[in-house]
């Protein structure tokens, strides 16, 4: 059975009224998410851990935090400040340490080798101690087997003149005997270099052995040679 036009007439006006309806509650569907949106981002924002001196990683911008928290942040990084700067001073010191007292031509270490060398070399020692190879040096005894660990006395100190005085002494081993060399260097007030006062090895039933002896002239007046902070 067809519809009648009355019957269509009767029909359209419902449909027209129901399409504004089903609009409305789309738009306010809408809006309602909307608000709730900012609420939830307004909630998440104003729910932000507090920002402190043990937690701060910053994330938060400054423009954000609150007086306390830019308190806490200026203390963290001057905390962190303060740790760079003591890193920068113990590593300079380490250096200073190393440099004047090992690698530097008039360091300690570097006098004492030359000393040992001097030794080595010297005809009258290898008559004593032995073959010059196997001839060891060393500090003071002590319990630890390792010679490299063992201790090399020595003192340093200013005249009244301004001189300042270099002392050691240390072990010499050969496969013969074994002696004790004292060494004594002396730099002049103004100088930069070291020069030998004395340099001697004691071996029990011999001799005392003058590798550098200040009291004894050189022969032929010839100017000394400085090479590595030491005159020749």
């Amino acid at each position: 059975m067809k519809p009648t036009t009355a019957t269509l007439l009767a029909i359209r006006p419902t449909r027209c009224l129901s399409a504004p309806t089903s609009r409305r509650c789309a738009f306010r569907s809408r809006s309602f998410a909307t608000q709730g949106g900012h609420r939830a981002s307004d909630s998440l924002g104003s729910k932000r851990r507090g920002v402190t001196p043990f937690n701060d990683d910053g994330y938060v911008p400054w423009s954000e935090l609150s007086a306390g928290e830019k308190t806490a942040r200026a203390t963290q990084q001057t905390f962190n400040f303060g740790l760079v700067l003591v890193g920068l001073a113990l590593t300079g010191a380490v250096g200073y340490f190393l440099w004047t007292d090992v690698f530097a031509p008039d360091s300690k270490i570097s006098q004492f080798n030359r000393a040992v060398d001097k030794i080595k070399k010297d005809a009258r020692c290898i008559e004593v101690l032995g073959d010059a190879k196997k001839i060891i040096a060393h500090g003071e005894e002590t319990t630890n087997k390792w010679r490299r660990a063992r201790p090399v006395a020595s003192s340093e100190r200013v005249d009244q003149q301004g001189n300042e005085h270099l002392l050691m002494h240390f072990h010499v081993d050969g496969p013969k005997q074994n002696g004790v060399a004292q060494l004594h260097m002396v730099r002049r007030r103004g100088e930069p270099d070291y020069e030998y006062k004395s340099l001697f090895l004691d071996v029990k039933g011999h001799e005392r052995i003058y590798l550098e002896n200040v009291h004894v002239p050189s022969s032929g007046g010839k100017k000394q040679l400085s090479l590595f902070g030491v005159k020749w």
